[in-house]
């Protein structure tokens, strides 16, 4: 994919879906937006779309109309929880759910229409290997694979990862290794535990190294602010979900220009 996106921008995926990649997305962007950046998710689960049903947020336009040609992309971002603006999409669409290249170039291309306008773009991708993730990935400052200590996860992570692999080699380009996010974790050891197996694995059969972004607890509130379409970093008691998800921010904040300063110069390839 030729297109760029010249702000920094992540993208936040998985190997199977109900991992919690877009409770996660969507945390990041409401914390990293809370400590004073200009954040901008962007729904790119673009045949099942429901990050906008997760913050609880009315949205009349989305990527689609902007793809259509219906709305300007500027006209389809609205304002959520924490000051977070969002770039929302559609679900239940067939024609988005089979886009070809060039729609997906177009997207890429709508998407940096607006992200001049903000420090850091979070996408909260489809799961599993399809096209969307394959290309959405390829442009990506930093790929942030979320999985769960469950075999089924954590074989499709692998998978997932490996798609990437051979995807970069097969387009000859630098798709960054990805980094790992194990949600639903016991505590910190099986958090790391589990990232520590995902990366012997991917170390002995793919060369690549993937280093652990952080872990997020099994937690009932976590799953009670999906229900209630409540962001968790936005309740007032500093849980350990919430210290959890923090820590994982601060290594995006490096992605973030200071002020006056330039972007990081990111190493992309075999590892990062």
């Amino acid at each position: 994919m030729s297109s760029v996106i010249e702000t920094p921008f992540v993208l936040v995926t998985g190997g199977k879906g109900g991992v919690g990649k877009t409770t996660v997305a969507a945390n990041l962007g409401v914390e990293m937006a809370g400590a004073g950046k200009r954040v901008l998710i962007v729904d790119l689960d673009l045949g099942l779309a429901n990050l906008n049903v997760l913050l609880g947020l009315d949205a009349p336009r989305t990527i689609e109309d902007a793809l259509s040609g219906i709305a300007e992309a500027a006209d389809c971002v609205v304002e959520g929880p924490g000051g977070v603006h969002v770039l929302a999409a559609s679900s239940g669409t067939e024609r988005m759910g089979r886009l070809t290249e060039d729609h997906r170039e177009r997207i890429v291309e709508l998407i940096a229409q607006v992200a001049a306008d903000y420090d850091v773009v979070i996408g909260d991708s489809a799961a599993g290997i399809g096209p969307d993730v394959m290309d959405f990935a390829s442009i990506a400052d930093r790929v942030l694979v979320v999985t769960t200590p469950e075999l089924a996860a954590l074989t499709d992570a692998y998978g997932l990862i490996k798609a990437l692999d051979q995807f970069g080699s097969r387009t000859e380009g630098d798709i960054p290794t990805p980094e790992i996010v194990v949600n639903h974790a016991s505590g910190v050891e099986e958090g790391e535990a589990v990232a520590r197996k995902l990366k012997a694995i991917c170390e002995r059969f793919l060369a690549r190294s993937p280093r652990q972004a952080g872990w997020l607890p099994r937690s009932t509130a976590v799953a009670r602010s999906a229900d209630q379409q409540e962001p968790f970093v936005m309740r007032p008691r500093k849980a350990l979900e919430h210290l959890c998800l923090r820590q994982i921010a601060s290594r995006l904040q490096r992605l973030v220009p200071t002020s006056g300063g330039s972007r990081e110069v990111l190493a992309v390839g075999k590892n990062f």
